[in-house]
């Protein structure tokens, strides 16, 4: 269900919330059409993005915006507006709140919009490093939110809304041009970033890791079942961001083939999920052999073996996905095939 020009949030609000209802804002923004940014509930839920930006510039994330606050849910988020650590780009936040009320300002034309989208850019620029990476949480000064971090795409969205703003694409047809330098810069930074924390493995380029260390540049652990490795599905929005970049550098060309050719050594072949009820009567998965079934790749695999691992809440590497249990085996994405964008894009990144 997708709302369009007038349709109402509101009246929508209990289909939403049956399942992930941040996630379904997320997915909709990109979505809803410019007439519905002209509507009183389009500046209804503008005015609550608002209300959940906090004092750093960012948002919190798994904030379902369109929602009609209570005046308890209202107090609490005025309060949190303080509660600086919980400012992020992981799951789409920020950089979903900043799309939004872009299209509100340039529907609008009400100062206030933009003056939130500038803080958000400002917020974005300042939770970079140095040296290029952004961490998922900022500024959140410990724990491995502080790891440069390419899970879930949180740095490579960042990057692309990045670009989308200095180039001043709708929405962003209004960022001055003083700001726009800044963001060319810090999205230059970031490249420079990417390129630095490319794994090699004896020596040959490979692609990385969910996370790396924000002063080594190293692969690190983040969660208890994301241990140091290679990423077989975050490396993929990485390798397209490189070859979306025109003139591309001797470093940048030399990225993109080591981590295609990283991909098509790791491919896995007839091999498919399975679903059936196991013995409690919950719905689960096994992964079986297939005839002309499109390839897969892990999530994650062994740093010095390209060997795929599988991992518990314990934080035991595992190499058979039977081998962990039921809640992290469902609740996990542990194989995908989303390297086939990566290879179909290559072949066409090679002609041009």
């Amino acid at each position: 269900m997708l709302l369009v020009a007038t349709g109402s949030f509101a009246q929508n609000e209990v289909t939403y919330k049956e399942k992930r209802p941040y996630k379904n804002w997320v997915n909709m923004v990109p979505g809803l059409s410019d007439e519905f940014y002209q509507t009183e509930e389009a500046v209804r839920i503008a005015d609550n993005v608002l209300i959940y930006q906090q004092t750093t510039g960012g948002w919190p994330k798994n904030i379902y915006m369109p929602a009609e606050l209570s005046q308890a849910e209202l107090e609490d988020a005025l309060e949190a507006k303080n509660d600086v650590n919980e400012s992020t780009i992981d799951n789409d936040a920020t950089t979903t709140e900043i799309e939004y009320l872009s299209k509100v300002y340039l529907a609008t034309g009400i100062e206030k919009y933009k003056e939130a989208v500038l803080r958000g850019m400002e917020y974005l620029l300042e939770a970079q490093y140095e040296n290029g990476g952004w961490p998922q949480f900022y500024p959140r000064p410990t724990g491995y939110y502080t790891a440069i971090t390419y899970n879930d795409d949180a740095m490579v969205n960042v990057m692309e809304q990045i670009r989308k703003m200095y180039e001043k694409q709708h929405p962003y047809t209004f960022i001055p041009e003083s700001v726009s330098d800044q963001l060319r810069n810090a999205f230059d930074k970031g490249v420079e970033c990417i390129l630095k924390t490319q794994v090699r493995q004896h020596g040959k380029l490979t692609v990385w890791c969910a996370q790396h260390d924000a002063v080594t540049l190293e692969p690190v652990k983040a969660r208890a079942y994301e241990l140091p490795s290679l990423s077989g599905q975050e490396s993929d929005g990485v390798v397209l961001l490189l070859m979306s970049l025109p003139d591309p550098s001797e470093e940048i060309i030399a990225a993109i083939e080591g981590a295609v050719e990283w991909f098509k050594e790791v491919q896995i072949d007839g091999l498919e999920k399975e679903f059936y009820t196991d013995e409690e009567g919950r719905r689960d998965y096994r992964m079986v052999p297939c005839t002309d079934c499109p390839p897969l790749w892990t999530r994650f695999y062994e740093l010095e073996t390209n060997r795929p691992i599988f991992v518990d809440r314990d934080g035991i590497k595992k190499y058979d996905l039977a081998e962990i249990g039921h809640e992290r085996r469902n609740g996990y994405s542990w194989y995908n095939s989303h390297a086939l964008k990566v290879l179909e894009r290559y072949e066409e990144w090679k002609k041009s």
